[in-house]
C-alpha cells in the first residue's frame, strides 16, 4: 500500500508573518501517519519552517527549486547541498512555471534532479502539458519525454526518492480541473512508463501526484482514483482550513 503524499506549493506568496501563521497552525494539527505532508515555501521562510515543524513528524519541509552546482558565483542562487544543510528534505523540480518563466529544460532539470539527489535531498518531479498539446492529443507522448530525458538515466534506489507530480499546466491557476477521469489516465500512463523505463517494483511503491488545480471540493474525487496518491497544491495551500481539508481527503 502506497503512502498518501500532499505537498503545499506557496510559490511567491505569504509575509514573513502570515507564513509563520500558516505554519504554526499546521503544526499543531495531527495528521494521519499514512499521509507525508510536506510545506514547499519561499527560499528565505526554510530555516523558521523547519524550526516551526520540527515537533510534528507527520510535516516536512521542501524548497521551491535548487541551482545544479554545488556552490559558486551564482548569485541569488540556492544549492542542493545547501538546502540539505538547513534540514530541508525535499525539493521541487520542473515544476511548469520553472520550464515557461525561466526557460528550464528537460536536459537542465536531469543535471538539477541528478544534484538534488546527491545531496540527499528527495525531489518532487513535476511534468505535464499545456492546452494546446492536449487538444492536439500529444498529452502522454509529451510527458513520457519529460520523465525519460530527466529521470531515465537514475537507477531503481534513486527513483526511490524522487516523487512524480503531474500538473496539467491548462489547469493551474486559471480555473479548470482535469476530470477525475482525465487525471486517472494520465496517472496510469506514468505508472506504466515507470514499469517500462524501471521495474514492476518501482511502478508499484512510486507516488504520482495530482498537481492541477485541486481544491477541498474535488480532492476526494481525485484522491480516490486508483493511480492518484495525492496531490502538489498551489493556491488552496496558502489556506489552513482548505489545505487541512485536503491532506484529510
Amino acid at each position: 500500500m502506497r503512502k498518501r503524499f500532499v505537498a503545499g506549493n506557496w510559490k511567491m506568496n505569504l509575509s514573513a508573518q502570515e507564513a509563520e501563521e500558516l505554519s504554526a497552525t499546521l503544526a499543531g494539527k495531527d495528521f494521519s501517519a499514512e499521509t507525508q505532508v510536506v510545506l514547499c515555501s519561499p527560499s528565505l521562510y526554510l530555516s523558521g519552517l523547519i524550526q516551526t515543524t520540527k515537533g510534528n513528524a507527520r510535516l516536512a519541509v521542501g524548497a521551491q527549486n535548487c541551482h545544479q552546482e554545488v556552490k559558486g558565483a551564482f548569485t541569488g542562487e540556492v544549492s542542493a547541498v545547501q538546502l540539505k544543510s538547513l534540514g530541508v528534505e525535499y525539493v521541487i523540480l520542473g515544476h511548469s512555471e520553472r520550464r515557461a518563466y525561466f526557460g528550464e529544460d528537460n536536459a537542465l532539470l536531469k543535471t538539477k534532479v541528478d544534484a538534488a539527489l546527491a545531496a540527499g535531498l528527495k525531489v518532487i518531479f513535476c511534468c505535464g502539458e499545456v492546452l494546446e498539446e492536449r487538444e492536439a492529443g500529444k498529452q502522454e507522448t509529451v510527458v513520457a519525454s519529460q520523465l525519460t530525458e530527466a529521470l531515465a538515466h537514475l537507477t531503481e534506489a534513486q527513483m526511490a526518492d524522487v516523487v512524480i507530480a503531474y500538473e496539467p499546466v491548462w489547469a493551474i491557476g486559471t480555473g479548470k480541473t482535469a476530470s477525475s477521469d482525465q487525471a486517472q489516465d494520465m496517472h496510469k500512463m506514468i505508472r506504466g512508463w515507470m514499469s517500462n523505463t524501471f521495474s514492476s517494483d518501482v511502478a508499484a511503491s512510486g507516488l504520482i501526484l495530482y498537481g492541477g488545480s485541486c481544491k477541498p471540493g474535488n480532492a476526494k474525487e481525485l484522491f480516490s482514483q486508483e493511480d492518484v496518491d495525492g496531490g502538489l497544491i498551489g493556491g488552496a495551500s496558502l489556506k489552513a482550513e482548505d489545505f487541512v481539508s485536503i491532506i484529510t481527503a
